[in-house]
């Protein structure tokens, strides 16, 4: 299964402090980890949300709206999209995470990715095509390391 594990804002990583060195060794070395384990598919940090812009829809109408946004608990800092057996083997991984806002309140979510089997007959043969598409084409263009 793949999941997507989010590493929640705080307000220290939404005022834009950078993580200290022993942070950025420490996560460093739980990638490593992650990757031999042959966990880890992406992960990366991202920059707080005064840097960003929502696109808001209302019927046909859409609204961009600019970042800095309020509620900091439902804002993301960063994430990883990982390929576990189970939900169990993600919190066990995730229990292994090095405190991820040092000096603060910290918090990682873990949400599956929906599998094609999950929409059911709505998923047509022809959608799962182009799905199957979709995705190859995406592979062709990734960059090689």
């Amino acid at each position: 299964m793949k999941v997507m594990v989010i590493v929640k804002a705080t307000k220290t990583s939404e005022a834009g402090v950078m993580p200290s060195e022993k942070l950025l060794t420490d996560m460093g070395r739980f990638n490593e980890e992650l990757v031999k384990a042959g966990i880890m598919l992406e992960g990366d940090g991202l920059q707080p949300s005064a840097k960003g812009k929502r696109i808001r829809f209302s019927g046909d109408q859409r609204t961009v709206v600019d970042g800095p946004f309020a509620e900091t608990k439902e804002l993301i800092a960063g994430f990883w999209v990982w390929q576990v057996r189970s939900m169990d083997e993600a919190v066990e991984w995730a229990r292994r995470c090095p405190h991820p806002m040092p000096g603060e309140e910290g918090e990682l979510e873990i949400r599956p990715f929906y599998e094609m089997a999950d929409f059911g007959k709505e998923f047509t043969p022809e959608l799962r095509a182009q799905e199957e598409r979709i995705r190859l084409e995406m592979e062709r263009r990734q960059p090689k390391a």
